[in-house]
């Protein structure tokens, strides 16, 4: 007696991701323009002998069995597939079927400079996200700041687009709506942490990375908040206005904290 295939929800959820992930692949694979150092897989339906593995030359050419050599830059596999059915069809094969694959993608970069741990040049290589490709290049330091600048290439209108991301709500907060897809020629940059200072009667006097939504009582707690001999009600911020050093006394607690601010807690007298 066969046994029947029972369909779980569980089980019905994981084909329709599958398939969404098969789809996307192959939207993909539709929409990528192949350019320079590309790498070309192209089979020829029962032809095995005209199969061939060709990179695209400088000049954004390959160079087809029997067929010779033609324009490929800028043309998706399938206007690739068609250009070469059309050529073969003229005297060499009836009806015949080319299917073309991207096997190497070699012409799409884009540069990381910054608080990365590697910075450099990294291909771009299908579908890759802001985070895949910070992944890509060894993560983010330890300095780095809450803000990355992608400056992307002219647009068709021949202006250069500048997408400012903040980490803060990509990473800690989770907004992927951030977490936008890197293309060819694009130039990342990291900022480096805006700091602050606690100085004086703190258990961990230090420097501490910046956040817009720090104030004086989170300053000293992340400093690890006052020392037994604390003068409490005396803190004061020592703040640069205009190139000019300004002392801001007896301060609130909940007194926001600017870049660059040094906070002194003093020793009681008493």
């Amino acid at each position: 007696m066969r046994k029947s295939l029972t369909i779980t929800p569980l089980l019905l959820l994981f084909f329709c991701a599958l398939s969404a992930i098969f789809q996307a692949q192959y939207s993909w694979a539709e929409d990528y323009k192949v350019g320079q150092e590309d790498v070309l897989d192209i089979k020829v339906y029962e032809n095995d002998d005209l199969n061939s593995t060709l990179r695209v030359s400088s000049d954004g050419t390959i160079r087809v069995p029997l067929i010779g050599e033609i324009t490929v830059m800028g043309m998706s596999v399938s206007q690739i597939a068609n250009k070469i059915e059309r050529h073969l069809a003229d005297g060499y094969l009836v009806h015949p079927q080319v299917d073309v694959f991207i096997k190497e993608h070699k012409s799409k970069q884009a540069v990381i400079l910054g608080e990365i741990r590697n910075p450099g040049q990294y291909e771009v290589t299908g579908r890759i996200t802001f985070l895949e490709f910070i992944s890509k290049a060894g993560g983010l330091t330890s300095t780095a700041g809450t803000r990355a600048v992608i400056k992307r290439s002219k647009n068709k209108k021949g202006e250069s687009d500048r997408i400012v991301i903040d980490l803060e709500k990509l990473v800690k907060k989770g907004d992927t709506s951030l977490n936008v897809e890197v293309l060819d020629n694009d130039n990342i940059y990291i900022s480096r942490a805006e700091t602050y200072y606690v100085s004086g009667e703190v258990n961990k006097p230090d420097s501490y990375n910046y956040t817009p939504d720090v104030t004086v009582i989170k300053a000293i707690t992340k400093a690890g908040g006052f020392s037994k001999i604390a003068a409490r009600n005396k803190v004061k911020i020592i703040r640069t206005v205009d190139g000019e050093n300004k002392i801001l006394e007896k301060v609130s607690m909940d007194t926001p904290v600017l870049p660059e601010d040094v906070i002194v807690i003093p020793e009681s007298l008493w």
